[in-house]
């Protein structure tokens, strides 16, 4: 070893954990990534004006935004589940907040807080918090929506040198008015911050990266201030009295239904915007592996624990109600922050300047916070979140919803967004459309839609018109079957058969039913037990241990005749008519648990599916007496004309072990001649001028993955040598595609190149999320 090498004696017999086992662990050092730091400030310069432009929206003590902040930071960013979402006075309770403080007055508004707090604490122990998120995503964005407008009206007035009124209708009544009573500076500064907010992040080039460095936020309000300054304006500025004559709770006066009411809400409020952020933090996340690799996903039940801390510790010190963040928390991922100090350190500066900045923030002109918080509220308007919900035909619950908030309230506004989403959902229920023909004899009855117990009577009366007798199908053309709808139809087939009638249930491909779990599960059963499956009931083949396995074929097989049968009959008769015309060719190792259609989601039909040892594809001409492969090859290129190839290795492949454990020479058995085949794989591996290939966010967890990975990419080089494949390449009608399925994650990993590529452009497998929507 070197000598400039420090080393440092790691033997356990001289620590005095191993001589006391009863000794306490060593504590960890405390440390701080520079990150944390960074990202730290940065939301620091964001939060710093926006708190004291929402706490001027509300009509609180300026100083109760910055309470709110520091205690988010602390609190909530130490408590809280999820590390890196930032706490503070949000901009979706000002109105809330403000109505709270003209109704009740502030030591109450402080106290109502307390109490919200102490209903997410219940909220928390109780673990509801994933049901909170069952909500409508039209109601939520309605509510932003339409505080974002009640913000935006009231501000305005600000904004041109006035004083906003208590209710929105009474802001545009007045607007008027306020627009023939101009007040040029007020409105002056307040145009110069929209106009850098608006300007500053656009800056093109390299000087604009330099730039964005600094956030909008703060670069408007400073330069506003010296604006003003410079120019000796006659404004409103911040007024910041000393904290010896700060507000702090006390306790709630008024009558009880209005508190319980306002308490509710905002519960209400911060509970769904903090939740929702966690969500997006998380998801924010998972775009950005390679910074937050570290990082926890949320704990939603805790988030809730730590808003409600929050909440408690804010009220009582007279600060204002406390929510997740979208604005701080995006810009604390972005900034690359690894941990929760971050958060926490963003509070610490909110003290600091409190404590220390007094003087330079009572220089801040009013015009200025106000169209800072004016442009927030325009912002919660979201374009792209209207048109998402127009797409999904939920406009109405997203309209309703912001025009209850704009001129109700918000408690009233969600609770008419909720009605009419619950409305639309009954409204697509129920809209089935059920026909009754008779064709050659036969009598058809179609169903159109979602089959629920809204549609039993008119499906009942329908099918009541086939005669007994008669030969019936039901053609079930939905996406699900309810239990209800299950047994009625169940009970009329049982009832049609026993007068001497036929009855065939056909269904679209995919079609969920809802039936019970002795019917429906059975189908799904394999022949070996499936621990945490939810088929949990005794095959009946597991009750009659040690018969052969031919036993085991024979049971199944009756299975499939019983409950799997009437469901596929109808596609299955279709492609015997029609024949096959699969759209890929699946190639695939023969290992028992790389299930294809499984992992593929893929029926009858789908793939054209071909298995061996290793997954390997052959080389033209190689001599290994099996040409099996390449005659799969030649056929589905040439008779079924599939549009894409996939290569599929999978984790703890056999065949892969053996080539790397498996010494030259001996003699030369069928498997030894086969594996001769992945020779290629395990040189490209050893190769120095390639690229390994590697799945994305990790590396291979040993040589037998590595070997894996490498040759799913090799078997594609292989697939171009087939004259058949290179044919197709070259009129741009197939696609290579590669696949690797870790078997113990049960996660699938896709590699895809383009079909005019001559090399692979990266040998990366990315893993494919649960929502991703991925075409191979």
């Amino acid at each position: 070893m070197s000598a400039c090498v420090p080393t440092r004696t790691t033997d356990s017999a001289h620590t005095p954990r191993a001589n006391n086992p009863h000794a306490p662990p060593p504590r960890k050092k405390f440390r701080i990534a520079s990150a944390d730091l960074s990202a730290s400030v940065a939301v620091f310069l964001i939060a710093l004006p926006l708190s004291l432009g929402i706490a001027l929206a509300t009509g609180a003590p300026l100083q109760a935004g910055l309470v709110a902040a520091a205690v988010g930071g602390l609190v909530a960013g130490r408590i809280g589940g999820s590390a890196l979402q930032v706490s503070g006075p949000a901009a979706g309770l000002t109105v809330v907040t403000a109505d709270l403080i003209q109704r009740y007055g502030w030591r109450t508004t402080c106290a109502i807080t307390v109490l919200a707090g102490l209903a997410q604490l219940g909220l928390g122990c109780l673990r509801v918090a994933r049901t909170a998120l069952a909500v409508s995503p039209a109601v939520v964005h309605g509510m932003l929506a339409g505080i974002g407008v009640a913000i935006a009206v009231a501000q305005l007035h600000i904004v041109l040198g006035g004083t906003p009124q208590s209710s929105v209708l009474d802001n545009l009544r007045s607007l008027p008015a306020q627009l023939a009573d101009l007040h040029p500076a007020a409105l002056s500064i307040s145009v110069l911050t929209l106009a850098i907010l608006l300007l500053w992040p656009r800056i093109p080039g390299r000087l604009g990266r330099i730039a964005r460095v600094v956030p909008a936020a703060l670069v408007s309000v400073a330069l506003a201030t010296v604006v003003a300054a410079l120019a000796h304006l006659h404004l409103d500025m911040v007024d910041l009295p000393s904290w010896r004559s700060h507000a702090l709770v006390g306790l709630p006066e008024g009558p009880a239904l209005g508190l319980v009411a306002a308490v509710l809400t905002i519960t209400l409020v911060c509970s769904v915007q903090s939740l929702l952020g966690a969500v997006a933090v998380d998801k924010l996340l998972s775009k950005r592996p390679e910074l937050n690799a570290g990082v926890r996903r949320s704990d939603l039940n805790r988030e809730l624990l730590g808003q409600g801390t929050a909440n408690i510790v804010s009220g009582a010190l007279g600060g204002l109600p406390v929510a997740g963040v979208a604005v701080r928390s995006v810009a604390n991922v972005r900034a690359g922050a690894v941990s929760r100090n971050s958060t926490m350190l963003h509070g610490v500066w909110v003290v600091v300047a409190a404590l220390l900045l007094v003087p330079v923030l009572e220089l801040i002109p009013l015009a200025a916070l106000a169209a800072l918080v004016m442009a927030v509220g325009i912002q919660m308007v979201s374009l792209n979140h209207i048109r998402t919900i127009t797409r999904h035909r939920e406009i109405l619950v997203y309209a309703v919803t912001t025009l209850g908030v704009v001129f109700l309230g918000v408690l009233e506004g969600v609770g008419l967004g909720i009605a009419v989403a619950v409305c639309v959902a009954m409204h697509r229920l129920a809209r089935t459309r059920i026909t009754h023909e008779e064709r050659e004899g036969v009598h058809h009855v179609r169903v159109r839609g979602q089959l629920t117990f809204l549609a039993v009577p008119r499906l009942s009366r329908t099918l009541h018109l086939v005669p007994q007798g008669a030969d019936a199908v039901v053609e079930l053309d939905g996406s699900f079957m309810d239990h209800a709808a299950y047994e009625s139809l169940q009970c009329w087939q049982d009832a049609h058969t026993a007068h001497g009638g036929t009855v065939e249930v056909t269904g679209r491909a995919g079609t969920r039913i809802a039936e019970p779990a002795s019917a429906s599960h059975s189908c799904c059963r394999p022949w070996t037990p499936w621990r945490n499956h939810h088929c949990d009931r005794p095959q009946e083949e597991e009750q009659h241990a040690g018969r052969p396995s031919g036993h085991q074929l024979a049971t199944g097989i009756s299975a499939f005749q019983r409950n799997t049968a009437p469901h596929v009959r109808g596609e299955l008769a279709r492609l015997a008519r029609e024949g096959q015309q699969p759209a890929q060719l699946f190639l695939t190792c023969a290992d028992s648990r790389v299930v294809t259609s499984m992992i593929t989601s893929s029926g009858p039909g789908d793939l054209f599916v071909v298995r061996n040892v290793g997954n390997l594809v052959p080389l033209p001409g190689a001599e290994s007496g099996d040409d099996s492969v390449g005659a799969a090859i030649e056929y589905a290129m040439d008779v079924l004309k599939v549009r894409s190839i996939t290569v599929c290795g999978h984790s703890g492949c056999g065949a892969m072990q053996a080539l790397l454990t498996t010494p030259p020479g001996g003699a030369q058995t069928p498997l030894r001649r086969w594996l001769r085949h992945g020779q290629p794989s395990l040189e490209r591996m050893g190769a120095q001028d390639r690229a390994w290939a590697r799945l994305a966010g990790r590396a291979p967890a040993d040589a037998v993955e590595q070997l894996c990975l490498t040759n799913v990419v090799q078997q594609l080089e292989h697939l171009r040598a087939h004259e058949s494949v290179a044919r197709r390449l070259a009129e741009g009608d197939l696609e290579l595609h590669g696949m690797y399925f870790h078997v113990g994650e049960a996660q699938a990993y896709l590699l895809t190149e383009g079909t005019g590529a001559e090399q692979l452009p990266d040998e990366v497998f990315d893993q494919v999320a649960p929502t991703a929507r991925v075409t191979v």
